[in-house]
Protein backbone atom coordinates (compact mmCIF):
# COMPACT_ATOMS: atom_id res chain seq x y z
CA UNK A 1 0.00 0.00 0.00
CA UNK A 2 1.35 3.55 -0.63
CA UNK A 3 1.28 6.41 1.20
CA UNK A 4 1.24 10.07 0.87
CA UNK A 5 4.45 11.73 1.26
CA UNK A 6 4.98 14.58 3.89
CA UNK A 7 5.33 17.10 3.67
CA UNK A 8 2.64 16.83 0.69
CA UNK A 9 4.12 17.13 -2.77
CA UNK A 10 3.51 16.03 -6.58
CA UNK A 11 5.90 13.57 -8.31
CA UNK A 12 7.38 14.06 -11.89
CA UNK A 13 4.00 13.28 -13.06
CA UNK A 14 1.87 15.59 -11.74
CA UNK A 15 0.27 13.02 -9.44
CA UNK A 16 0.39 12.87 -5.63
CA UNK A 17 3.66 12.30 -4.47
CA UNK A 18 4.18 8.69 -2.77
CA UNK A 19 6.26 7.92 0.50
CA UNK A 20 7.52 4.13 0.39
CA UNK A 21 7.18 1.86 4.02
CA UNK A 22 10.65 3.12 5.48
CA UNK A 23 10.00 6.55 4.21
CA UNK A 24 6.42 7.32 5.40
CA UNK A 25 6.98 5.68 8.80
CA UNK A 26 10.29 8.92 9.42
CA UNK A 27 7.59 11.36 8.15
CA UNK A 28 4.99 10.07 11.15
CA UNK A 29 7.94 10.16 13.74
CA UNK A 30 8.21 13.75 12.43
CA UNK A 31 4.96 15.30 12.41
CA UNK A 32 4.53 14.12 16.30
CA UNK A 33 7.82 15.69 17.57
CA UNK A 34 7.47 18.88 15.80
CA UNK A 35 3.53 19.31 16.01
CA UNK A 36 2.85 21.40 18.72
CA UNK A 37 -0.27 20.25 20.36
CA UNK A 38 -3.44 22.48 19.84
CA UNK A 39 -1.83 22.88 15.92
CA UNK A 40 -4.34 19.98 14.88
CA UNK A 41 -8.59 21.55 14.76
CA UNK A 42 -9.59 17.97 15.33
CA UNK A 43 -6.86 16.59 17.33
CA UNK A 44 -5.58 19.00 19.59
CA UNK A 45 -3.63 16.66 21.81
CA UNK A 46 -1.81 15.67 18.63
CA UNK A 47 2.37 16.38 18.87
CA UNK A 48 5.20 16.95 21.32
CA UNK A 49 5.82 20.69 20.50
CA UNK A 50 9.26 20.20 20.85
CA UNK A 51 9.85 23.56 18.59
CA UNK A 52 8.61 25.05 21.67
CA UNK A 53 12.32 23.84 23.46
CA UNK A 54 14.67 25.04 21.29
CA UNK A 55 15.34 28.45 22.40
CA UNK A 56 14.74 26.92 26.64
CA UNK A 57 17.17 26.52 29.11
CA UNK A 58 19.40 23.56 28.67
CA UNK A 59 19.37 20.85 31.68
CA UNK A 60 19.32 17.59 31.94
CA UNK A 61 16.04 17.46 33.99
CA UNK A 62 14.72 19.11 30.55
CA UNK A 63 16.36 16.98 27.89
CA UNK A 64 15.12 13.95 30.41
CA UNK A 65 11.26 15.38 30.36
CA UNK A 66 11.73 16.10 26.60
CA UNK A 67 12.83 12.32 26.07
CA UNK A 68 9.76 11.18 28.29
CA UNK A 69 7.50 13.48 26.29
CA UNK A 70 8.91 11.82 22.98
CA UNK A 71 8.40 7.92 24.00
CA UNK A 72 5.19 8.66 25.20
CA UNK A 73 3.68 11.01 21.99
CA UNK A 74 5.45 8.22 20.05
CA UNK A 75 4.07 5.08 21.83
CA UNK A 76 0.60 6.89 22.06
CA UNK A 77 0.55 7.88 18.05
CA UNK A 78 2.26 5.39 16.12
CA UNK A 79 1.73 1.91 18.48
CA UNK A 80 0.16 0.21 15.67
CA UNK A 81 3.23 0.94 13.25
CA UNK A 82 6.21 0.99 15.91
CA UNK A 83 7.45 -0.68 18.93
CA UNK A 84 9.67 1.91 20.34
CA UNK A 85 13.32 0.98 21.50
CA UNK A 86 14.76 4.17 22.46
CA UNK A 87 14.76 7.35 22.24
CA UNK A 88 18.12 9.50 22.91
CA UNK A 89 17.56 13.51 23.17
CA UNK A 90 20.48 15.73 23.27
CA UNK A 91 20.18 19.93 23.58
CA UNK A 92 22.94 21.87 23.25
CA UNK A 93 22.39 25.90 22.69
CA UNK A 94 19.63 26.74 19.96
CA UNK A 95 19.71 22.94 18.93
CA UNK A 96 17.96 20.20 19.32
CA UNK A 97 18.79 16.77 18.37
CA UNK A 98 16.45 13.45 18.60
CA UNK A 99 17.18 10.32 17.48
CA UNK A 100 14.70 7.42 17.58
CA UNK A 101 15.35 3.74 17.76
CA UNK A 102 12.37 1.52 17.09
CA UNK A 103 11.09 -1.63 15.16
CA UNK A 104 8.70 -1.74 12.13
CA UNK A 105 6.26 -4.25 13.32
CA UNK A 106 5.24 -4.44 9.75
CA UNK A 107 8.55 -6.75 8.96
CA UNK A 108 10.25 -6.68 12.74
CA UNK A 109 13.17 -4.53 10.93
CA UNK A 110 15.36 -2.24 13.43
CA UNK A 111 15.27 1.21 12.13
CA UNK A 112 16.90 4.75 13.68
CA UNK A 113 15.76 8.16 12.54
CA UNK A 114 17.24 11.18 13.68
CA UNK A 115 16.00 14.55 13.16
CA UNK A 116 17.50 18.04 14.45
CA UNK A 117 16.48 21.55 14.70
CA UNK A 118 18.06 25.02 15.26
CA UNK A 119 21.45 25.86 14.61
CA UNK A 120 24.28 25.26 17.12
CA UNK A 121 26.46 28.02 19.41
Amino acid sequence: MSEWRHPFGLDARGRTADADGDRHTRDLIEQILFTTPGERVRRPDFGCGLNALLFGPNSPEIVAATQHTVQGALQRWLADRIRLDEVVVVSEGGRLEITVRYTRLLDMEKRSESFTRGTAG
